[in-house]
């Protein structure tokens, strides 16, 4: 678990908040990231209900999806609780070899999942 989440809250709200239209909020005491009036598309977990993780959770197309990146990468992607049984996945974000050019893609896909079509036929990200 990171010792100091803020780091790693500020790494993902950059990623987040630069795509077009997208707003911050909390969600049951945790930030969440939204398009505007709209769905949300990305969580920051840091030590969720005492789990020791800090974890960016993000949309996948399906649970198919989401298992073939868990079973890809397990020490990177799992089934958060709650949103896990809908398809969404946790990435971890307190490894040393953090890949934040796929968590910057993923957030950025998981975004491109509920933008409305006047923001995806505009150009999107």
């Amino acid at each position: 678990m990171t010792p100091d989440p803020d780091i790693q809250l500020a790494r993902i709200r950059k990623l987040a908040l630069a795509l077009p239209e997208t707003a911050e909020r909390l969600s049951h005491g945790s930030p969440g990231f939204h398009i505007a009036k709209g769905r949300f598309f990305a969580y920051f977990w840091h030590n969720h209900h005492s789990d020791g993780e800090t974890v960016v959770i993000v949309k996948t197309a399906d649970r198919e999806e989401q298992a073939m990146l868990i079973e890809m990468d397990p020490d990177c992607y799992f089934s958060p609780p709650y949103l896990g049984p809908s398809g969404w996945v946790a990435m971890r974000l307190d490894r040393e070899d953090t890949d934040w050019d796929r968590v910057g893609d993923r957030i950025a896909q998981s975004w491109e999942m509920v933008a409305p079509r006047r923001l995806l036929e505009a150009g999107g990200r």
